[in-house]
């Protein structure tokens, strides 16, 4: 199986030769899908970068939790448990490597899930978060440290 992406960006104005231009562009996937894309205005600073866009660092975040999240919710499903609701706030950490480049070290996930009838008990939760772990093809595909640290769901 192989999957697509279609990364559109053009010279809008701006001083190419300088770096005075924008890096605003667009995502467009198989279904049609278009989403704003930008470097995050901490990496490149406005106006050569739109904060409303998605960057690439939290389109990874997104990635890594919503493959836990589908991979957790099929586990769910298979285990004769019933998700009503699921809520992660994830968090992505920047750091150096040992030549100084930056890269994503760490994605920490904090999913919550609302249960219909009888919820998983404390370890047949964490089991359930691991094997999601194990299984998530885009967990398998970094070398990112992924935690998971499930919480109540509260939302």
């Amino acid at each position: 199986m192989t999957y697509y992406a279609d990364i559109h960006w053009s010279l809008n104005g701006g001083d190419f030769a300088k770096g005075r231009y924008s890096r605003a562009h667009t995502w467009q996937f198989d279904g049609g899908q278009i989403i704003p894309a930008s470097p995050s205005p901490h990496i490149v600073p406005a106006p050569w970068s739109d904060a409303q866009a998605v960057d690439p660092e939290e389109a990874f975040v997104a990635a890594l939790s919503s493959c836990h999240m589908l991979t957790f919710l099929w586990l769910a499903s298979k285990a004769g448990f019933i998700a009503q609701a699921y809520h992660d706030r994830a968090e992505g950490e920047m750091a150096c490597n040992p030549n100084g480049q930056q890269w994503v070290s760490r994605v920490t996930l904090y999913p919550a899930v609302q249960w219909t009838g009888q919820a998983p008990d404390a370890a047949t939760l964490e089991a359930l978060h691991h094997q999601a772990h194990e299984e998530c093809f885009i967990a398998q595909s970094v070398k990112t440290e992924v935690l998971c640290q499930p919480r109540q769901y509260i939302y």
